[in-house]
């Protein structure tokens, strides 16, 4: 690179005018400079600043040591550049959350009724004399009692209050729950600088500019630089640009890295030139956030000059080519990625329940006013009076009440809840059990999870490579031979082969603990080849000392397409020599010589190839050993060879030496892949490596098992039997392919991307199937993002596919699936147990108080008892329930799949069979109590009567039959014992007592706002005994066997195949379930008050990365959808944000739209958190 700073110093002056403290450019001017591109960049670098080297002076930085790292100098560049953080948007304030709590629909009609049952309860009419207005007022004698009217009005506005105070509480400490799980992501980000001249990693926010930091395959940057040195050097800018072909970045050319994009080929060194919000994302974060007004003025102006790069194209990813198939055909038959399949059925049933719930209330509030009217007007004859009116007013009022209170009970809004409580437990527990979830619904989805495609080398495996066997000059050694049984000339050409060609971070350091292993730093092949070199007592850093890597001439770094990795050197006579390394069936094909015993390269004949890898590859392999082979090529003098044309350059190479590389599987796999298989999962391995290796280790894993006819294929193999003559997936062929097939071995990214998503899109079992995919690599996030759940390893895993996965595994061990796969079943059962009972009391009440109503004027239970009531049966027990620990035996039963029902035959069974107890309970109470217990019957009393201790027998029995069912509904799979493992959920246990104690205190001390007088003990048993009934009554139901009650209907069911074919799904409705379909026909305005369903699921939306909860919203309306055709095929989320920044002012217009139309209820979708 030229250094032109001799000739343009009056181009300086400016920069040096305005510079802050002592470095010799301020923000601005850097920011200026990112905002550049390829040629322009590379010409402002050296015509202003004088070339890359110079920056880092003004920066007071050096290249190659890095900064010293001095404290008092980090904080300085902290203050003049920014620290490396996005401030995340402010969270809602308490306040802000219990207004939304009030926009719950029901709640506003229970409080409009309630305030003018207040108002009326004050007004009392001028002279209205009683006897005219007939039986209305009689009873309203005591005066006290006439002026307790209002108490009734008050104790529902308090009970609202309560009830949304609770729901405030709980979304408050969801969100801050969220926002510790989304730090705690952040703080385990690291990155690579140099400091002092010693390689280190610090926490990606420490990071300041004039850093030099180290950038390899597969990182996410985190910060904007400046290119210093690079080696092939490949990178996805899509998530800014759109652009998705990846962008080379070389110092002649565009040395420009930009935080946000993913390095996808190669490595290098740059210097930090911008973090945190003067960063390229920080940038669009700021903006995201309405940023501060100038600061976004500036920063549009400065966008729009390069308005190509904005117009945001679909991305020609995997998944772009596709859709881009599709839009011919324009309809799609199956949904792309539906909602979560819980949450699918969950929103399905909710809107059942609610319709059931309307419809009820409705006609309870119609015939009471009939009855009132007829038997007022008609059979009493009296005729309307003025004065009267406010009396018959007031018993409007309280019928509507009472036809409120039905709804209420009836819609379940402990659902969201509950869901949420489950979810959120069981997310802190993963954490222990080496689960970090990214995205709540991962965990869930988890538990139906049918298949699981691992990779092999680090999950199934312990990822510790170590060479056990070599075949070097003609000599296959089963151990590691001794180095004086090798020729001087090839250990030579051995070490240098190894410390030159891999990676510079790679590398071997003394053990942490004394005794212990060395530790492998980097990639771990390159570590077991370096230990190699350990082992024939040479040492490789020696070499690199010698050869640093900016003499490296040329770099082709290792990837999926090559399978090798390739280092050219330039000798001082001019002439090259290159080193090879790569998967030895590969590498072997393009070597021509080898060097036998003599250290003399000889021919290497296509059938000496074939001999060797029958006598010494085929059997390494067949001991589940990865076979490397390492060769190099020398090119003469004089002319260049053009290094572009790879091809040419590698070709003609000798083979030095083929080793044999051990990855032991770890103890635990073997005993996790059984319990597994046992529990209906199947597992598939995809790997790079050679097919025997692959087939060994999955044999000594249990994926393949003596005697069963299950297929092991190669990458190449699998494209031939599933494409057709121009190369397009066939579904169908390849549905004859996967349902064998255990192990896919040779396969390329692409190759795992297309099986999973064939998985994923067949239809040919009886039911869909739900695929897990573990990934390490840059090239799994296609797979990762489109797999139901993706897992992501922690340790060996890259940025990229941390950032595509649902699920970060910290230990990278295959075990934490199967633990991720209890908890995910354990939240579905948590959830069908509150479902369970929930249901049982709605069933219950629902009917108690429509009938109630019908005959007897008056529902038996009033509306506080019945906030009471739902308060428990809601908030508590979704606590209680939700929070039931997992057990081994949920591994013994097989997966539900998509289209299980939430409620199973068995439940059913039971909500029924408890409804018929509790009815005939409550309704024997109510016709014929006051007999049983000689107290004064409580039905037909004038309004505004005192409390009867026969209404309060009902209601205490009917909350009594309540909690003993809570203990009936922790199980529902028809098991005989409830208490089991009770004490292992203190929650639950506290939950039941509180209920209790709660209970007493509002019969005795509860008065008139409850509707209650005080019982004596012997009711109080008799009370209790009937709930304990409950119990006894359960044990009889489950005798019942399921198959004499095959006219039992199941709810809640999943997406059948069957609508989802007859229903043809345009592109832009692909995200919205039929649940949301009916609502969207708006048959049911109130129903918005359920979308809190939407709002609690939605915090998984909001948590995605940055800006993806807009896309919740944009999910949402599919108007809008389909005027953002460009962001169907979107693949990362801030993407999505872009275009609804930068583009036209009609998108900005939509997404205002977006923000009114998400109703009110589900606010958080409508907002970015980043």
């Amino acid at each position: 690179m030229t250094n032109n700073s001799a000739d343009h110093h009056p181009g300086n002056s400016v920069v040096e005018g305005n510079h802050e403290g002592d470095f010799g450019c301020s923000v601005m001017d850097l920011r200026d400079l990112m905002e550049l591109r390829s040629g322009e960049a590379v010409n402002r670098i050296n015509d202003t600043y004088g070339g890359v080297h110079n920056i880092c002076k003004r920066l007071k930085t050096s290249p190659v040591e890095g900064l010293s790292g001095n404290p008092a100098d980090l904080e300085k560049r902290r203050q003049v550049f920014g620290q490396n953080f996005i401030p995340p948007k402010k969270a809602k304030t308490f306040l802000q959350l219990v207004w939304e709590a009030l926009q719950d629909v029901t709640l506003i009609i229970l409080e409009i009724a309630a305030i003018i049952s207040l108002g009326l309860s004050f007004y009392h009419p001028p002279g209205g004399d009683n006897e005219m207005c007939g039986q209305a007022a009689a009873g309203a004698e005591d005066e006290g009692e006439a002026q307790a009217g209002w108490i009734e009005g008050a104790a529902i506005l308090f009970s609202v209050f309560i009830v949304v105070l609770v729901t405030a509480f709980n979304d408050w400490s969801k969100e801050k729950q969220f926002r510790g799980l989304q730090s705690r992501i952040e703080q385990e980000q690291k990155f690579t600088v140099i400091r002092k001249g010693q390689v280190i990693q610090i926490p990606v926010a420490e990071i300041v500019v004039g850093d030099i930091a180290q950038i390899k395959y597969g990182d996410l940057l985190p910060t904007d630089g400046i290119l210093i040195q690079g080696n092939d050097l490949k990178i996805d800018e899509s998530s800014l640009t759109g652009e998705s072909d990846q962008v080379k970045k070389s110092l002649e050319k565009d040395p420009m890295l930009l935080s946000g994009t993913h390095v996808m080929e190669g490595s290098g060194r740059m210097l930090v030139s911008a973090v945190g919000v003067n960063s390229q994302t920080g940038i669009i974060f700021t903006l995201l956030g309405a940023g501060e007004g100038e600061e976004e003025k500036k920063v549009k102006k400065a966008k729009t000059q390069d308005g190509v790069a904005l117009e945001i194209q679909p991305l020609k990813s995997q998944e772009g080519v596709e859709n881009e198939e599709k839009e011919e055909k324009k309809k799609v038959k199956v949904p792309k990625k539906e909602k979560s399949v819980l949450q699918g059925k969950l929103t399905h049933l909710a809107v059942q329940i609610g319709k059931a719930g309307l419809i009820m209330s409705a006609i309870t509030v119609i015939i009471l006013v009939l009855y009132f009217v007829i038997d007022t007007f008609g059979i009493q004859g009296r005729r309307w009076l003025t004065e009267c009116t406010p009396i018959y007013i007031q018993y409007f009022v309280k019928f509507f009440i009472i036809g409120v209170t039905v709804l209420v009970v009836a819609v379940p809004e402990g659902l969201p809840l509950a869901v949420t409580i489950s979810l959120a437990y069981s997310v802190k527990k993963m954490m222990k059990d080496n689960n970090l979830v990214r995205h709540l619904d991962a965990c869930e989805t988890m538990g139906n999870a049918t298949a699981i495609c691992s990779d092999k080398t680090g999950t199934l495996t312990m990822n510790r490579m170590t060479v056990v066997q070599a075949y070097v000059g003609d000599t296959h050694y089963r151990q590691i031979p001794d180095p004086e049984a090798i020729l001087p000339k090839i250990l030579d050409l051995i070490i240098n082969g190894v410390a030159i060609n891999s990676a510079y971070t790679s590398k071997i350091l003394p053990p942490e603990k004394e005794g212990g292993l060395p530790r492998q730093v980097g990639n771990k092949t390159e570590c077991s080849l370096l230990g190699f070199v350990l082992d024939l007592k040479q040492d490789y850093q020696a070499v690199r000392n010698e050869v640093p890597e900016e003499k490296l001439y040329k770099v082709y770094t290792f990837n999926s397409v090559r399978k090798s990795m390739s280092t050219v050197l330039k000798n001082p006579d001019g002439s090259f020599r290159m080193y090879s390394k790569g998967a030895s069936e590969i590498l072997l094909r393009k070597c021509t010589k080898i060097l036998d015993k003599n250290g003399e390269a000889r021919i290497f004949k296509v059938k000496d190839r074939d001999e060797m890898v029958k006598k010494v590859i085929e059997p390494m392999a067949c001991q589940g050993l990865r076979t490397i082979c390492l060769a190099y090529r020398d090119f003469p003098a004089g002319v260049e060879p053009d290094w572009d044309t790879e091809n040419e350059i590698l070709f003609d190479l000798t083979c030095i030496a083929v080793v044999g590389i051990e990855d032991p599987v770890r103890p635990e796999v073997p005993d996790a892949i059984l319990k597994c298989q046992r529990a209906g999962i199947t597992v598939r391995m995809v790997t790079g490596d050679n097919i025997n290796t692959a087939r060994a280790i999955a044999t000594k894993c249990g994926i393949l098992l003596p005697g069963e006819d299950f297929l092991c294929m190669e990458g190449k193999e699998f494209n031939r039997l599933i494409r057709n003559e121009k190369g397009e997936v066939e579904q169908e062929q390849l549905d004859k392919v996967w349902p064998k097939l255990r192990v896919l071995a040779r396969s390329s990214p692409t190759d795992k991307h297309t099986l999973v998503k064939g998985i994923i899109d067949s239809t040919v079992g009886e039911r869909r199937e739900v695929v897990a995919v573990t990934g390490d690599g840059t090239n799994d996030g296609p797979a990762l993002k489109k797999a139901d759940v993706g897992f992501a390893m922690g340790i060996a895993g890259t940025d990229v596919a941390k950032e595509a996965s649902d699920i970060i595994l910290t230990d990278d061990n295959f075990t934490s699936i199967v633990k991720a796969v209890m908890w995910g079943r354990n939240v579905y059962d948590s959830i069908s147990k509150f479902l369970q009972f929930q249901l049982t009391v709605n069933v219950v009440a629902v009917i108690v108080a429509f009938t109630g109503a019908c005959i007897t004027q008056d529902s038996p239970l009033k509306a506080v008892q019945m906030l009471w009531v739902n308060l428990i049966m809601d908030t508590f027990a979704s606590l209680a329930l939700a929070t039931e620990p997992p057990t081994e035996s949920l591994l013994l039963r097989k997966p539900y799949g998509r289209n299980k029902p939430l409620i199973s035959r068995t439940m059913m069974k039971n909500i029924l069979g408890h409804a018929v107890y509790q009815l005939t309970i409550i309704f024997t109470l109510l016709f014929a109590g006051e007999k049983f217990f000689d107290i004064d019957s409580g039905r037909n009393v004038p309004l505004h009567s005192p409390p009867t201790e026969h209404y309060t027998i009902v209601f205490n029995t009917f909350v009594m039959m309540q909690l003993f069912n809570e203990i009936n509904a922790r199980k529902i799979h028809g098991e005989r014992n409830v208490f089991e493992a009770i004490f292992r959920n203190p929650i639950f246990c506290s939950v039941v007592l509180g209920t209790f104690v709660a209970q007493i205190i509002i019969v005795e001390f509860g008065g008139k706002p409850f509707s209650c007088s005080g019982l004596t003990l012997s009711q109080w048993f008799w009370c209790i005994f009937i709930g304990v009934g409950e119990l006894l009554w359960g044990q009889l139901i489950s005798s019942i066997p399921n198959k004499q009650l095959m006219f039992l209907k199941e709810a809640g069911h999943g997406i059948n195949k069957e609508d989802i074919n007859d229903e043809e799904y345009t592109e832009g409705l692909d995200e919205i379930d039929h649940a949301e379909m009916e609502l969207r026909r708006g048959q049911i305005l109130w129903f918005r008050g359920l979308n809190r369903i939407q709002t609690q699921m939605d915090v998984v939306y909001t948590f995605q990365t940055g800006a993806s909860s807009l896309q919740g919203a944009l999910r949402r309306q599919p108007s809008i959808v389909s005027q953002h055709h460009d962001v169907k095929n979107v693949s990362s989320p801030t993407h999505v944000a872009l275009s609804s920044v930068n583009s036209t002012p009609t998108t900005s217009a939509a997404a205002a739209a977006v923000a009114a139309a998400s109703p009110p209820a589900g606010n958080q979708s409508g907002e970015c958190v980043p």
